[in-house]
């Protein structure tokens, strides 16, 4: 399975007001979407969620959001290795992704880019 890079997840009460300082940071556009009643800019390495209270609960539990070329891939070997697969993998705005627990409990957002057929 090959990492591409991790994106750190961030819930925020007021979106609107946290983009213009992340795109400053990153140096770039936010990429925005709306999934599930959440709306999310993703901005360079970050990923800044907003939203209904129950939902943003249930986002906390990921730690990170882990880029990798294939999420097939990444789900055969992190089941082979021990980790339980919570989600996934569905298709999502900008590819797909899974949503795994560790052997030791953290749970991880893992997700590509490829197209969905």
């Amino acid at each position: 399975m090959e990492i591409l890079g991790a994106t750190l997840r961030i819930c925020v009460d007021d979106l609107e007001a946290s983009v213009p300082f992340y795109e400053r940071l990153a140096g770039g556009r936010a990429l925005r979407f709306e999934r599930g009643g959440v709306s999310v800019a993703a901005v360079g390495f970050f990923l800044l969620m907003s939203g209904p209270e129950a939902e943003l609960d249930v986002l906390r539990k990921v730690a990170a959001t882990i880029a990798v070329k294939d999420v097939d891939e990444a789900h055969r070997v992190l089941s082979e290795s021990g980790a339980r697969i919570l989600a996934g993998p569905v298709a999502t705005p900008a590819g797909r992704n899974l949503i795994v627990m560790h052997p030791d409990g953290a749970v991880f957002e893992y997700a590509d880019r490829r197209a969905t057929q």
